[in-house]
């Protein structure tokens, strides 16, 4: 069986023992929050385009789709 130590090469394994991965788990927090304020920006302006053209749609333009 593989042991997790085994994973990892030696420095790293190392800096993480003494380190207490305090750096590691930090890095991922902060990627993590970068995504998150990433996707909200984009959800964002996807809602006010949307609202925007809605509000702004001229009806002779519009296609009347009768499925």
């Amino acid at each position: 069986m593989i042991h997790l130590s085994m994973l990892a090469c030696s420095t790293c394994r190392v800096s993480m023992i003494e380190g207490g991965g305090d750096a590691a788990g930090w890095s991922i927090f902060f990627l993590l929050i970068v995504i998150l304020a990433m996707l909200g920006t984009i959800a964002f302006f996807m809602f006010r385009i949307a609202r925007r053209e809605k509000e702004h749609l001229d009806p002779a333009l519009n296609d009347h789709y009768e499925g």
